[in-house]
């Protein structure tokens, strides 16, 4: 089990950090976040779906050893031996058990965590001054929407930018600056100054009269009113879980369900993973697999419907985050139940071949 566990998670995990890959450098290409941050977003992103990993390796791991020793007549052996299916229980837990509470402390410490950290780093750079974060050779939008920046390159690790030019529209017109460079400055009252060096200055339409055009040594436009205060009330999926147990919402409550969800959606499905692994030795095993992420994904997405539910206040938080777990543990049980029984006279299969029997003899 732990071997196939080391393929499947390597394989699992390499798709993600590709996925997370794309999506992080699209967002830096796009000046959404700075380039500087990608390796931390990037883990931070991976970081949330190591839950989500770890509940399908454990999963598939199980159900891959189960229906290779059905699939190599390893289980005739067991069960001539004199073996029940249920002994099966005791070696998956031995493996499984870790990987619960590896799950358990992803979800209830480290994904929150990384959330957090991933919304500060994000944070942090949308109200970083407009001129830090414009990249070398692109145009950028200004917060405001009525400023435009493009600066062709950066003096070593500074913020001085060289080459700047902007275009701002206001009440007075448009206006055009280029200059020979350009560096950010603190006000007495914490205000931001953009501060430009040898440049000229365009307003209004060319060929008007009231054109105007004039050459600077230097010349400060007010890029921020007061600087910016890093400190912000955390989202509830960045929130810490004593913080969620404080919290007396919908949304925190809706948190708290999903995380608690986690740990308890990799238990039931290890040892659902006991009995769904039957396979037909002279058949295929591929169709256990997709039964499997079928059950997985059906499984997930309605733990997903119970958590929008208690989100919207459709229903209680202490009657929602256990009956759907509980009614999987009860098809584990009805599973083990139908391969403990397959020769007993009242079983479905073997009801059925009686049928099958009586209607041929009565053909």
């Amino acid at each position: 089990m732990a071997s196939a566990a080391g393929a499947t998670f390597t394989v699992l995990f390499s798709v993600s950090v590709v996925f997370v890959l794309i999506g992080v450098l699209g967002k830096a290409a796009g000046g959404k976040v700075a380039s500087s941050d990608v390796i931390a977003l990037i883990a931070f992103a991976v970081l949330n779906y190591l839950p989500t990993l770890v509940i399908l390796t454990s999963f598939i791991s199980v159900l891959m050893v189960v229906t290779r020793t059905y699939r190599d007549s390893e289980m005739v052996v067991w069960f001539a031996s004199g073996l029940s299916l249920v002994r099966w229980i005791r070696p998956v837990l031995t493996f499984g058990l870790p990987l619960v509470l590896l799950t358990a402390g992803l979800s209830f410490i480290a994904t929150p965590w990384a959330k957090q950290k991933s919304s500060e780093y994000v944070e942090r750079f949308e109200k970083r001054e407009d001129l830090q974060k414009v990249s070398p050779g692109q145009f950028k939008e200004s917060a405001s929407a009525n400023r435009i920046f493009f600066v062709e390159g950066v003096a070593g690790k500074s913020a001085v930018v060289q080459n700047v030019f902007v275009n701002t529209v206001d009440e007075h017109g448009t206006a055009v600056i280029v200059a020979r460079e350009g560096v950010v400055s603190n006000g007495p009252k914490g205000e931001r100054y953009l501060v430009l060096k040898n440049g000229r200055r365009y307003q209004g339409t060319p060929g008007q009269a009231d054109f105007q055009t004039m050459e600077f040594d230097s010349y400060s436009m007010r890029v921020t009113q007061r600087a910016q205060d890093l400190e912000a009330e955390h989202e509830a999926v960045a929130m810490t879980t004593m913080e969620l147990l404080a919290a007396n919402t919908n949304i925190a409550r809706s948190e708290l369900l999903w995380r608690i969800a986690q740990p308890l959606t990799c238990l039931v499905l290890i040892l659902l993973a006991i009995p769904l692994g039957f396979v037909n030795p002279r058949a295929g095993s591929s169709a256990n697999l997709i039964i499997a992420l079928l059950v997985f994904f059906s499984y997930s997405n309605l733990v997903k419907l119970v958590e929008a539910s208690v989100k919207q206040g459709k229903s209680a938080f202490a009657l929602s985050w256990w009956p759907l777990h509980l009614a999987l543990a009860l098809v584990v049980l009805g599973l083990f139940a139908w391969r403990l029984n397959l020769n007993h006279r009242y079983h479905p299969l073997a009801l059925l071949a009686a049928y099958k029997r009586s209607r041929n003899k009565k053909d």
